[in-house]
């Protein structure tokens, strides 16, 4: 054999073992092997973080590894979402998001470049509706009480949100489109001081995710005029939804939560993530946990793209009516 054939012979199988490893790597070591981290775009505490931790826990149960939260607060939870969408797409960063970075940030904001169609989404994990209140010295006991008083003094009443194209604020614009009322939105840096000037008296009205404004609420010091979707909440089956006053029959909005991935996740560990996030979810301890802070089970089933499209359509339309801009 000439030396140069001889010397192709001696190559062929060490250049085929090279070629090879990367599919025996990939067989003894299936996702996930290491860690995963759940960003959530939020400080500790609030109804985002709450969600992501009771769902980290119990899909590291299913995963069989540690799932790590992340809080990287700021930009109403578009950092943290950011950094997921230009994450590597291998299953071990996430995002455990709610519509208002995943879907609104984009409509009232420039700065935010991402759309929902730049994750791989897994799957809805809860939903939890919002409420709106009257402080006490308002004078105003129930929806018909809301709409003669804002009818005749239009422009005197106002109402409070966590801030500018939170979806708290977009369902103040929803009221205020369907009946036709003239107030003003008062944005405010959290909770915390809206929930102050409510029981003050120095603002009129304001829009709670619904486990924030139920203390308020039970303990007397707001009153409940509705909540902002169709169906009661097994929270609080005694709060009626807005929509079943005739004036607002069309006020259907609420908070959702959703497990999302960067784009382009390889289709085998996207299936093994949505397996696993619908065997999480069947937990009692999950459900338990979720139902405590206010949340209800979503769906699993749901066509997250359908349900991206229709959601992102409804609050375009809030959008443009209020001329919401950051």
């Amino acid at each position: 054999m000439p030396p140069l054939r001889r010397l192709r012979a001696l190559m062929l199988p060490a250049l085929l073992a090279a070629l090879l490893l990367p599919a025996a790597w990939a067989q003894t070591d299936p996702y996930p092997s290491r860690p995963i981290t759940l960003v959530v775009g939020y400080p500790p505490g609030g109804s985002t973080d709450l969600t992501g931790r009771a769902v980290a826990d119990q899909l590291g149960k299913v995963l069989g590894v540690p799932v790590v939260v992340e809080n990287l607060g700021g930009a109403g939870g578009t950092i943290g979402a950011q950094k997921v969408v230009r994450a590597t797409p291998d299953g071990y960063t996430l995002l455990l998001g709610a519509n208002n970075e995943i879907a609104i940030a984009r409509l009232v904001s420039p700065a935010v470049k991402y759309t929902p169609r730049d994750f791989t989404p897994i799957g809805l994990v809860a939903s939890q509706p919002m409420v709106l209140v009257a402080s006490t010295a308002s004078g105003i006991r129930s929806v018909d009480q809301l709409l003669q008083a804002v009818r005749a003094r239009p422009g005197h009443y106002s109402y409070g949100s966590s801030g500018v194209g939170t979806a708290l604020h977009l369902a103040g614009e929803m009221l205020k489109q369907q009946a036709g009322l003239f107030m003003t939105h008062i944005p405010y840096r959290g909770v915390g001081p809206l929930t102050t000037d409510l029981i003050g008296g120095s603002l009129d009205l304001g829009v709670f995710v619904l486990s924030s404004g139920l203390p308020q609420i039970r303990s007397g010091k707001v009153v409940a005029l509705g909540l902002t979707q169709k169906d009661r909440s097994a929270v609080a089956p005694d709060i009626a939804p807005l929509a079943d006053h005739a004036a607002l029959k069309n006020i259907d909005i609420g908070v959702w939560f959703a497990l999302m991935a960067p784009p382009q996740l390889p289709a085998p560990v996207a299936a093994r993530l949505r397996s696993a996030l619908a065997e999480a979810l069947k937990a009692p301890e999950l459900r338990k946990k979720l139902e405590d802070s206010g949340s209800s089970i979503t769906p699993v089933a749901v066509d997250m793209s359908t349900f991206l499209d229709a959601e992102t359509a409804k609050y375009q339309r809030i959008v443009d009516f209020a001329k919401i801009r950051e």
